[in-house]
């Protein structure tokens, strides 16, 4: 039996949020016999992939830090590279993949992919100036484009530049809008008789935490029963909680934290609030309408993440967001919940052969 094709895929850390659930999605999905993966992580630390992984036939590889020690990560991932040859490295770096597709070239590796997560904004100070900085340098190094969307790839690539769009595929009949889930974690988390705003994200300034709490602090001015449901974690955490302090409403805003459930949490919302400075696609967005929640969205968020008329995209206006918010009837949503989101483009088991077929197809692309 021929050995599957083996892809080097460069995820970062694996936090539990954004590329390495992503990949994680598509590795339980593919065909192994066909694809395998080799996940390439940063930071040494224990992660909870780490037995999952070469259960599945793949291989984890640790890299140093890199805002640490650039250097020793690239060392490393050279030496790596060496011992390990592969036909594919498929980096999801966003504009910083130049460094480590740079290295996969001057190993020979014959399809190097630069994968377009995000976009940017001049809020992220320092950040955004190295993003600008290393974009024009995004087409140098890889021999095929990818991207989460088209707004993603068009901002790192370029306008006239296509990309092959790999969804942010998910299992979507878990995510099914169940009344009787709902009831029971709404129980759990003593949010039943609520009305909750949720929000899932990492706590950065691309999510704008900042912004939706002075919105909460509108919406529940006008109803007592509002809950502000916030799930994720960050380096902003802090400054998050010490703002719900100051506007004294931190009876009403719950922290959850990372979770691994997020297909149960979306359940016991009663609307879905996204208020980002900016996003390649705003992935939690398509898992709630598959949830069947109302969205309020930044104008930030591609307007590829709206998939049903419920979605709301609006500019970063505190009033605005808290008039739409507590115009919205919670009792009115139960046809709208029990209306299952067709959405083949981000069904897992329908895109991870999909992104099969295009692995083998760059090999053929680049043996002509």
């Amino acid at each position: 039996m021929e050995e599957p094709i083996r892809v080097a895929q460069i995820i970062g850390k694996a936090i539990q949020t954004g590329v390495d659930t992503m990949m994680m999605n598509y590795y339980r999905n593919i065909d192994r016999n066909q694809v395998q993966f080799d996940f390439f992580m940063d930071g040494l630390e224990p992660t909870i992939y780490d037995d999952e992984i070469p259960a599945l036939g793949g291989r984890i590889f640790k890299l140093p830090p890199y805002e640490k020690n650039m250097r020793d990560n690239l060392r490393t991932f050279r030496e790596i590279l060496q011992k390990h040859p592969y036909k594919i490295v498929h980096s999801h770096m966003n504009a910083l993949s130049v460094f480590w597709l740079r290295e996969a070239k001057k190993a020979k590796v014959p399809v190097r992919i630069a994968h377009s997560h995000s976009t940017a904004s001049r809020g992220e100070g320092l950040r955004v100036m190295m993003k600008y900085s290393l974009r024009p340098l995004s087409k140098m190094y890889p021999t095929h484009l990818a991207a989460c969307s088209q707004h993603a790839g068009t901002w790192l690539f370029g306008k006239n530049t296509p990309a092959f769009i790999i969804y942010n595929a998910f299992e979507v009949d878990s995510f099914r809008f169940d009344s009787t889930v709902r009831d029971t974690v709404r129980t759990e988390l003593n949010l039943t008789d609520k009305y909750v705003i949720g929000h899932a994200g990492r706590f950065v300034y691309q999510k704008n935490h900042h912004f939706l709490i002075n919105v909460f602090k509108e919406v529940l001015d006008y109803n007592p029963q509002a809950v502000l449901l916030l799930i994720g974690d960050g380096d902003l955490r802090k400054e998050a909680e010490n703002q719900t302090k100051a506007l004294e409403i931190s009876d009403s805003v719950v922290f959850l934290g990372t979770r691994k459930d997020m297909h149960l949490m979306y359940q016991a919302m009663d609307v879905f609030a996204l208020p980002s400075n900016f996003e390649g696609l705003g992935m939690v967005a398509v898992e709630a309408q598959v949830s069947g929640l109302p969205c309020f969205l930044s104008e930030a968020v591609p307007r590829e993440a709206g998939l049903v008329k419920q979605v709301t995209f609006l500019p970063l206006k505190i009033q605005d967001w808290a008039a739409q918010i507590i115009a919205l009837k919670p009792d009115g949503l139960s046809e709208q919940r029990n209306n299952p989101l067709v959405i083949d483009n981000f069904d897992i088991q329908q895109a991870a052969p999909r992104l099969c077929e295009y692995y083998k197809t760059t090999i053929k692309e680049v043996t002509k």
